[in-house]
């Protein structure tokens, strides 16, 4: 078993390919994040966070370079086969919660185990266990506008771990959120790092979360202009 999760070598994203206002984002990236490592991709508005965290998180394919993804080739994965990783090696946590209104906090979390095929009580006894570890076992029948901005975000942890994934993309977690909620919403992911050994890719403007982080790597401009080491090392 390789010790690197995430290999990215040369990455360039372009948009509008062959058109008079083609538009590249990403100017030859590379990186490498280890397996159980807490890095953050840190950058301001423009500068290719999101398309980068895209591109980790296979919502959409270089234009060019390689990424290998716990051992897996990307660019020669079928669409079927990118289906299956991303449903289970990779959590996904988004800045708007992305949860399905109407919806229990409990079927939420469901949801990516019966994409995987799990049985009915399976998914219910695993996602009861899952809020209680991010202490929302008291709402587990609340929809999604019955909840406050970091109740949504704890649901939205429970729900991306529920696959038991390898890898956890969170996107601006608390951006949306108060310091004292921010606070403990990292509280979890430090948690999920040093517990269970999951690996974190966290995406911020924040230099004060990402210095929480063992390694930050600075984007600008659609390159990386720098990588340092956090406090937790």
């Amino acid at each position: 078993m390789s010790e690197r999760m995430i290999e990215l070598k040369g990455i360039v994203k372009r948009f509008y390919i062959g058109m008079p206002n083609e538009l590249e984002i990403l100017h030859g990236i590379d990186l490498e994040v280890k397996r159980g490592e807490f890095v953050s991709i840190v950058g301001s508005s423009g500068s290719g966070k999101t398309t980068m965290m895209n591109i980790i998180g296979i919502l959409d394919r270089p234009t060019e370079g390689e990424y290998q993804l716990d051992g897996v080739d990307v660019a020669k994965a079928k669409d079927k086969e990118l289906s299956f990783i991303r449903n289970q090696k990779i959590g996904f946590v988004f800045q708007t919660y992305n949860l399905i209104g109407r919806t229990s906090a409990l079927k939420n979390v469901e949801l990516p185990m019966l994409y995987a095929g799990i049985g009915r009580r399976e998914r219910k006894e695993r996602a009861k266990e899952l809020l209680e570890m991010v202490g929302m076992e008291e709402r587990l029948s609340h929809n999604p506008d019955e909840l406050s901005g970091g109740q949504k975000q704890r649901v939205a942890i429970a729900r991306a771990m529920a696959n038991d994934p390898a890898i956890i993309l969170a996107d601006e977690p608390t951006g949306a959120l108060d310091s004292k909620t921010g606070r403990m919403i990292m509280d979890i992911f430090h948690k999920l790092n040093q517990e269970q050994k999951k690996t974190i890719v966290l995406i911020t403007h924040s230099q004060e979360l990402a210095q929480e982080t063992g390694r930050i790597v600075t984007l600008k401009d659609g390159e990386i202009i720098g990588e340092r080491r956090g406090e937790r090392c």
